[in-house]
């Protein structure tokens, strides 16, 4: 009995260390973006709401009290203990809501699969503001450390700015396995230290801790018309990161991250912008005793004691690096899952670590992001400009998230309508009310995440159109392999020795591979395999599921393997695996895998567009090689084709 109790209670004590891991290895991953905000969020909120005659009593507890309670509907109701639930599998995030919503509909429907691509899309747009705006804020802090900060330029602030995103970027082929160890001890002294800037402001300016009451949110935004809607879409910027929270659940698990928000991150950010508006209302009094209107300013710079002012800047600017890192990797990620789920072209996946599948790095995708953050910095020259890009990326994905886990709780969870609306219908008007706030400022700078998201699902679009004409055409009028091994018996083609993989979207009918194979070379190898590689509707499938197979005759073999969309696919140690022990195993030296290469031609008469021609040409040539993308090695791979008119 004491050593079964013995192993009790090491047991619950391993399970508290990896809570304690998780949940801190999560405050640097998951929490970075809206840690962050507070650079930049309530200062341009309140820049907003004295457009005039300078900030006043009213606006400072007014956006506080706006602030605060989007942290508490937006995040904590809805992200933290409504959506956290709708997970695949364990995993989150738009593509994982559109696999969930697409399994409950019985298939990815059109509006589900427009959500969906218009979700990722718009991710994309905030996977590039968010190193931009971050970096930038937190090097703008320079400005106000005393006798030095006079004396730098804004081009010098953009230069330093630059330089960073250069070697952020430039590491990430590296990874992040090493250097992630270091992000959630520095967050959690970023959360502790903004915290603490926080208290000791409350302190000189207790009554602010009123601006709790909903009631001064209310009557700001009552009261101030078409310019409360525009503070409102500043006020956003306090939840940007909210998206996060789902995205990153696969890596760290439901538990962490919601311990994470309600012990640490949650009462960092409240205390920090109650200190903010206390400093500002101290700042106000003085100002309306000088007889002056009070102007924006950086509030959370100039919160920092002088002498603690240029070791902040220096945390901030590592909050600011790790926030970015968070966003990269969500980039990759998704991807990754994109291309799985057949969104987009296949790309060069590479893995940089060896004990963690979701280690990843995508060149394609680094070095794009890294052009359109350079853009960005360049382009709008300051934080100030660029914040009014930011909020309609990530408004605009919220809204997508939000009509997804309709779909889900409906559909997959069976809920009635009723109830269904009854839950959704709160937050969607939410989302809807700050995404019309924010669409207030697309003339300021909220057309470029806007047109970025257009764009890549233009791509999305011509893509999926493409691949599934091209299927269509191949698979028109083709014979099924049981009517083709019949007409093999009545034939005296040549066999050869080996085995051969013929890879196939079509499992049912006979792939245009085999019958270029047996047309030019008139041969077929004694072993004949077709194989289709599936991606299922969640994240992970264990290698003991992953594959299906079925003897068809004497002359062919269906082999189907499914992978999850957050695999790595390696299609011949799988393919191995699924060889039954009394069939005859596979040798690599007598293996060859026969894949498609279709050679697309444009036309103006059938299929797409000329003009999409175009763009899937295109996306088709520089799709990655399939043989890379599979595992397979080079000089196995055999790629015959034709020519397709699309």
């Amino acid at each position: 009995m004491q050593d079964t109790h013995s192993g009790s209670v090491e047991s619950q004590s391993l399970h508290k260390h990896s809570v304690a891991a998780l949940t801190i290895g999560a405050i640097g991953v998951v929490f970075g973006d809206i840690g962050t905000s507070p650079l930049y969020a309530f200062r341009e909120a309140l820049h907003h709401s004295a457009p005039l005659g300078g900030i006043q009593d009213t606006a400072i507890f007014g956006v506080l009290s706006l602030a605060l309670w989007s942290l508490i509907l937006v995040v904590t109701v809805k992200y933290i203990i409504f959506l956290m639930r709708a997970d695949n599998d364990g995993e989150g995030g738009v593509l994982a809501q559109l696999a969930l919503a697409g399994r409950g509909m019985g298939g990815r429907k059109g509006a589900v699969l427009a959500l969906g691509a218009a979700g990722a899309a718009l991710f994309y747009g905030d996977a590039i503001l968010t190193p931009a705006l971050s970096v930038l804020s937190a090097v703008e802090g320079v400005k106000t450390i005393p006798n030095i900060g006079d004396n730098i330029s804004q081009k010098t602030i953009i230069g330093i700015t630059l330089l960073i995103m250069l070697g952020l970027f430039a590491i990430q082929f590296r990874g992040t396995a090493m250097v992630s160890k270091l992000f959630g001890p520095i967050c959690v002294i970023w959360f502790v230290t903004i915290g603490a800037l926080g208290v000791m402001h409350i302190a000189s300016y207790p009554a602010i801790l009123g601006a709790l009451s909903p009631h001064h949110a209310v009557s700001f935004l009552s009261n101030n018309g078409m310019i409360g809607l525009i503070v409102l879409g500043s006020v956003f910027l306090t939840v940007t990161g909210a998206e996060a929270l789902t995205a990153d659940m696969g890596h760290f698990g439901r538990l962490p991250i919601r311990l994470g928000w309600f012990l640490l991150v949650f009462p960092a950010l409240s205390l920090n912008y109650f200190g903010q508006g206390a400093f500002a209302m101290v700042a106000l009094e003085q100002a309306q005793a000088a007889g002056i209107a009070l102007e924006t300013r950086d509030w959370f710079f100039l919160m920092s004691p002088e002498a603690l002012r240029i070791p902040m800047i220096i945390l901030t600017g590592l909050a600011t690096i790790i926030a970015s890192q968070a966003v990269i990797t969500g980039a990759y990620s998704l991807t990754q899952q994109a291309i799985q789920l057949g969104l987009l072209p296949r790309m060069k996946i590479v893995q940089t670590s060896a004990g963690s599948a979701g280690q990843i790095y995508i060149p394609a995708i680094n070095w794009m992001l890294l052009f359109g953050v350079c853009v960005l910095v360049l382009e709008f020259g300051n934080s100030s400009a660029m914040a009014s890009a930011y909020g309609i990326a990530v408004t605009g994905t919220m809204v997508v998230t939000t009509c997804l886990a309709f779909v889900v709780v409906h559909k997959l969870w069976h809920w009635s309508l009723g109830k269904s609306l009854l839950v959704i219908t709160p937050f969607l008007a939410i989302d809807l009310i700050f995404f019309g706030a924010n669409i207030l400022r697309v003339f300021e700078g909220g057309w470029v995440p806007l047109a970025l998201g257009a764009f890549i699902c233009l791509l999305i679009w011509i893509w999926v159109r493409g691949k599934r004409l091209i299927d269509l055409k191949e698979n028109d009028g083709a014979m099924t392999l049981t009517e083709l091994g019949r007409s093999l018996s009545k034939s005296a083609i040549t066999r050869v020795a080996g085995t051969a993989v013929y890879m196939t979207a079509n499992p049912e009918g006979v792939p245009g591979t085999i019958l270029h194979n047996m047309k030019h070379y008139r041969v077929l190898h004694e072993r004949n395999i077709v194989l289709t590689v599936r991606t299922a509707s969640v994240p992970y499938v264990p290698q003991d599921e992953r594959a299906t197979y079925e003897k068809i005759d004497a002359n062919f073999t269906r082999v189907t393997l499914r992978y999850g969309f957050m695999d790595t696919p390696d299609v011949p140690a799988d393919l191995a695996f699924a060889i039954p022990k009394n069939d005859t195993p596979l040798h690599a030296i007598m293996t060859s895998y026969f894949v498609g290469r279709n050679m697309l031609q444009a036309s103006k008469d059938e299929g797409l567009p000329f003009w999409q021609d175009i763009i899937l040409i295109f996306l088709q040539r520089n799709a990655y090689n399939p043989a890379e993308f599979f595992n397979i090695p080079s000089n196995q791979i055999v790629a015959i084709g034709a020519q397709v008119v699309v």
